[in-house]
């Protein structure tokens, strides 16, 4: 059973995280088959546009807590696993079309990832952005590390990382995080405009300007990319990883 939908529209490829039962919580198979869509809209001549939203009340509720459960157990399963998420953060971000992340609800997390690996994010006015891995003693990682300082600068960066506090529509746009805001009833219709504008332009010309864009703005993600992995294999293997998940899992009452 799929847990993507695709929704074309006109020349719009809208990809749909649909896990509603499970907050769209972002699993392994999740991560492969949203890595799939976006190779075949980019593979698409008809497909110009490919906007990413979830399914139901949130965008995401962030990676699978099962599988984060698991790691604590299984420490290898970091470095076996991370090749299906990146290739599906990679296919995002290395399309050569115009990528939107439309965010209702709650954003966390893995998700988070997957919307900065978009080109544009819009946001509706009651949604929250969070990178809450420090909570459960990890760090952001799919490449978040070179990707959020690189669009809100590092000092909001490490503020956002730190303190793992969410962030609200009106501050995500006016740190740069987000580029537009609307009401929830009308974010779709936002999308929608936006998408009107960006396809008026020259379609080679966006996907080479993306590109050169990408590269001046982020130009160690290779090597920041192996430093979180490590980063990562190594706090799975701590107390406080597996004490802070425990707390994180164990119902209360």
């Amino acid at each position: 059973m799929s847990d993507i939908r695709i929704d074309d529209v006109g020349a719009v490829r809208h990809v749909i995280i649909s896990r509603v039962a499970k907050r769209n919580a972002l699993s392994s198979h999740v991560y492969g088959e949203l890595g799939q869509a976006f190779a075949e809209a980019a593979a698409n001549a008809d497909v110009l546009c490919v906007v990413l939203r979830g399914d139901g009340p949130i965008f995401s509720a962030g990676n699978d807590v099962r599988e984060l459960a698991g790691l604590a157990t299984d420490p290898g399963a970091v470095r076996r696993g991370r090749p299906i998420m990146l290739s599906a953060v990679n296919a995002l971000e290395e399309m050569a079309k115009p990528t939107i992340a439309q965010i209702h609800g709650a954003c966390i997390g893995g998700a988070a990832e997957l919307a900065l690996a978009c080109d544009l994010r819009v946001m509706a006015d009651d949604a929250q952005i969070a990178w809450l891995e420090t909570k459960l003693g990890l760090i952001p990682d799919l490449g978040g590390s070179s990707r959020l300082p690189a669009i809100v600068g590092l000092g909001r960066a490490k503020e956002l990382v730190l303190t793992a506090r969410p962030v609200g529509a009106d501050e995500a746009l006016r740190i740069g995080l987000v580029n537009r805001v609307a009401p929830a009833d009308r974010l779709a219709d936002l999308t929608a405009d936006l998408v009107e504008e960006l396809l008026t332009n020259g379609h080679n010309a966006i996907g080479l300007a993306k590109r050169l864009l990408d590269a001046a703005a982020k130009p160690a993600l290779a090597l920041t990319l192996e430093m979180e992995v490590t980063a990562q294999d190594t706090l799975v293997r701590t107390d406080d990883f597996e004490q802070r998940l425990d707390a994180a899992t164990t119902p209360i009452g």
